[in-house]
């Protein structure tokens, strides 16, 4: 018995509602949809600010590192002569 790889389309309507929305269930859903759209919004924005300011701290101490080694370094160099 061969198992079929892809699931094709169907016309199932089944999951779509019976009946047309009211005029007032769409403005609920319109605005239940826009206030998740706005905590979705500031979410994201949070974390990207949040990426970032996590990326500039990591440069900056990539920064100091390399002064510190490249000191090192000078320091070595210049004590040897």
């Amino acid at each position: 018995m061969r198992r079929t790889r892809y699931l094709f389309m169907t016309e199932d309507f089944s999951v779509r509602p019976s009946k047309p929305l009211t005029p007032e269930e769409r403005k609920a859903r319109d605005a239940q949809r826009r206030a998740d759209a706005e905590v979705a919004m500031r979410e994201h924005e949070a974390a990207q600010k949040a990426f970032y300011a996590n990326k500039e701290r990591l440069r900056k101490l990539r920064l100091a590192r390399e002064r510190a080694e490249e000191k090192a370094r000078n320091a070595a160099a210049g004590g040897s002569q």
